[in-house]
């Protein structure tokens, strides 16, 4: 766990002019895609996720982590992401075409990457040593936030490897006493069956084996059984 930590104040100490910058330049481009969604904002918005999961996967995991077991793999996933969100900016796959539904969720994933810092130093943490706004969990919350509020159409495996991200977050609340990470943790529950609803119920009318409705039915009982161990986690939080 301290070197968990050590890691942490390391990259903030010595990245955090550059954090400052991805952040700003990051709440400037979802404001330009809400306000003006020309293609050449999409494809800003895309480039800027690209960079953003190389940033993590060279970065944050490459050069800072490198005294982590394991770093490589975590390097690896977040590589994977970048090309993953290349191959989308050069395809145009994705349309970012605005769903407004998920208002109140989406507003809750945005503020997400702040409200780590700010739980951080809730329970007595200070810089260098905190959670910050790019970090991979932080990158995660504000993606999964951004793909619900344009999730006419995405990509799913950008929204898989999140989710698996997601479902690592349990197990560093225990191993490295970060509960910040139950954030991210819950929120990615109710937008799971979203984005997988959303696209089952853009295929219903399609023969698939099994079939949409069974797997949506599916998707609900896993949804619940995630919940209920979300629930566990914090009730155990809660009463230490």
């Amino acid at each position: 766990m301290e070197i968990f930590w050590n890691t942490i104040a390391r990259y903030n100490e010595a990245t955090w002019p550059w954090q400052l910058l991805i952040t700003v330049a990051g709440m400037v481009l979802t404001g330009f895609l809400y306000a003006k969604p020309t293609l050449w904002v999409k494809r800003s918005m895309k480039a800027y996720m690209v960079f953003l999961n190389a940033w993590i996967a060279g970065v944050y995991y490459g050069i800072y982590c490198d005294t982590r077991s394991y770093h490589y793999v975590l390097a690896i996933f977040w590589g994977v992401m970048a090309l993953i969100w290349l191959w989308d900016l050069l395809t145009d796959y994705t349309p970012f075409e605005r769903n407004p539904k998920y208002r109140l969720l989406v507003a809750l994933l945005y503020a997400m990457p702040f409200l780590y810092p700010l739980l951080s130093w809730a329970r007595g943490m200070e810089f260098p040593m905190m959670t910050t706004t790019v970090m991979p969990c932080s990158v995660a919350t504000f993606t999964i936030g951004l793909l619900l509020a344009f999730s006419r159409k995405v990509n799913l495996l950008v929204i898989l490897f999140l989710c698996h991200w997601a479902l690592i977050a349990f197990s560093k609340v225990y191993v490295y006493q970060i509960p910040e990470d139950l954030l991210l943790a819950s929120a990615t529950v109710p937008a799971i069956y979203l984005f997988f609803k959303n696209y089952f119920d853009q295929n219903l009318h399609k023969e698939t084996k099994p079939s949409a409705r069974f797997m949506n039915a599916f998707l609900i009982v896993l949804c619940v059984a995630i919940g209920i161990a979300l629930t566990i986690t914090l009730f155990h939080e809660l009463i230490k």
